[in-house]
């Protein structure tokens, strides 16, 4: 059936409401004030999907908006002082800090509560910002991207239109600036596409859990970040954690998990909650209550990984590019770094052509480059990737070559080939006691009516070779529990819990087939985050 849209027309439009969209549309609004611009975010608000650490360094910011320190953003403690342990089941070993995890002069902020606030910035320079508007495709003609539609609302399970049926309208421009985040649906379309990653490293990722926490009064030592390697995770699997410590009695508690894990049995989820119950980390949480928790993928590539940035009608910024800094576990400052130069690079030169080139010669570029073998350092393990970090960070990344990437649907091991190391886990009872408490902490909402937007290319796979080769670990590492093998009339089946659904996308990465695919779902459904 054909469908008919509306169309409005911007000279630029950009897709993400996150630091990096937001910085760029400041930035050309800063230069061009008579451009017209509008951002489109999926969430139901401006911060309502966004989710990081978040430490933040302030120079991008400080260049941006010079005055930002006279009304920060709802949270902004400075941070103070730098903590870094090796865990074992039982202990804890203080080692000393990388320059890279240095955290004079940063600030602990909340992601969400920053874009909240730099749209308000953005609103008031003239910038239209419509939350609840997420890009559906590209828009491309003559091999150039002209915009972007957006989602269709009010479709019925099986994708028909429905009695509310509202068909996505066609934004075109000029310039399409993708600023979506890690594993943007739009951007991933692209960079494939275009062959943007052509010649590249294979992307690689972590999936992060964040919890919000009001503790005990007199337990939070405000502007303190603590970060951990070790127990839970065997000394094969990359991560760690993060405890930052806030006012008011909050504190932010997290883990990370590199999604090049070999193990098919092994449980993310599960994993943070075991650091939880750490004899040195559960009198701190005991008797406080968690305010809100999320998880969201990471991309962390590095320098090797990151695709060409322009292309022709569109550019590419932060985390959809991969600008994160692993080794610093940092990427707001870098996300507005890539915003400002590619705002810059359009004001000067009126085209795409030349901003993957003007980011890679930027001081963020350096950044990354100097980096680039931290990561992929502790490919080999624990100890490699410490000996290997030290290394890196006495030669400042000099070193003359560059470590490889491997991507990390390919990693897990069959489980007739792998056994599964001990762990030393044990019971938990701190909250939330299952991945359905933690969805009930995110605030995720979804219309049970709506077509689920967790698409699975062939679900016979599922049940003739997944389960026993790998025994479906998409139902153990979502964090969400969106996947679910059940039993109907004695035959097991897939089932899709898409309303649990985080926004994640680590099934979109770590599925070892390459058969699931996450697209957008309507606006506004998803998590609602606050103050993560």
């Amino acid at each position: 059936m054909q469908i008919e849209r509306d169309v409005m027309e911007y000279k630029v439009i950009v897709v993400g409401g996150g630091p990096a969209g937001l910085g760029f549309a400041i930035r050309l609004k800063q230069l061009e004030p008579e451009t017209s611009i509008c951002v489109l975010e999926k969430g139901a608000e401006l911060g309502a999907h966004s989710l990081s650490g978040a430490v933040m360094e302030p120079g991008p910011l400080d260049r941006l908006l010079p005055n930002w320190r006279k009304t920060p953003p709802a949270i902004c403690v400075p941070a103070r002082h730098d903590e870094f342990r090796l865990l074992t089941r039982r202990h804890s070993l203080r080692l000393p800090l990388l320059s890279q995890m240095k955290n004079h002069g940063n600030f602990i902020i909340s992601l969400g509560s920053l874009c909240h606030w730099l749209g308000e910035q953005a609103e008031a320079l003239g910038v239209d910002v419509f939350p609840g508007f997420p890009a559906a495709a590209a828009l491309i003609e003559n091999e150039r991207v002209v915009g972007v539609r957006c989602t269709d609302m009010g479709c019925n399970k099986d994708g028909s239109p429905g009695p509310n049926f509202a068909a996505g309208v066609d934004i075109r421009a000029e310039l399409t600036v993708l600023a979506e985040g890690c594993r943007g649906s739009v951007s991933k379309t692209l960079i494939r596409h275009f062959g943007l990653d052509a010649e590249r490293e294979p992307q690689t990722y972590g999936l992060g859990f964040k919890e919000l926490w009001r503790l005990p009064e007199g337990r939070v030592n405000p502007g303190l970040i603590q970060h951990s390697v070790g127990w839970p995770l065997d000394t094969g699997t990359y991560g760690g954690s993060f405890m930052y410590h806030l006012d008011e009695d909050r504190l932010y508690v997290g883990f990370v998990v590199g999604l090049d894990y070999r193990d098919p049995d092994f449980k993310p989820f599960e994993a943070f909650q075991q650091f939880k119950h750490h004899p040195r980390i559960k009198p701190l949480l005991e008797g406080g209550e968690i305010l809100s928790s999320g998880a969201r993928t990471l991309v962390e590539g590095g320098w090797q990984a990151l695709p060409r940035m322009d292309m022709p009608g569109a550019l590419l910024v932060g985390d959809a590019a991969g600008t994160l800094n692993v080794p610093k576990i940092k990427g707001i400052h870098m996300a507005l770094e890539s915003a400002l130069c590619a705002a810059e690079h359009v004001a000067e030169q009126g085209e795409t052509h030349g901003y993957d080139a003007r980011f890679r010669a930027s001081t963020a570029g350096h950044e990354l480059k100097r980096v680039r073998n931290i990561h992929a350092g502790f490919h080999r393990g624990l100890w490699t990737g410490l000996a290997n970090a030290a290394l890196e960070t006495v030669t400042c990344g000099k070193l003359p070559w560059t470590l490889p990437n491997q991507a990390d649907w390919t990693t897990l091991e069959k489980r007739d080939a792998y056994k599964s190391p001990q762990r030393g886990w044990g019971k938990r009872d701190l909250p939330p006691r299952d991945r359905l408490a933690a969805v009930y902490y995110a605030q995720t909402t979804h219309d049970e009516n709506q077509p689920v937007h967790l698409k699975v290319n062939d679900t016979s796979i599922c049940v003739d070779r997944c389960t026993p080769e790998y025994g479906n670990p998409c139902t153990r590492f979502c964090p969400a529990g969106v996947y679910e093998m059940v039993e109907e009339n004695g035959t097991p089946r897939l089932q899709i819990n898409a309303a649990n659904c985080v926004h994640c996308k680590a099934c979109d990465i770590k599925d070892p087939y390459e058969i699931i695919t996450w697209t957008t779902p309507e606006g506004g459904s998803g998590p609602n985050y606050r103050n993560l």
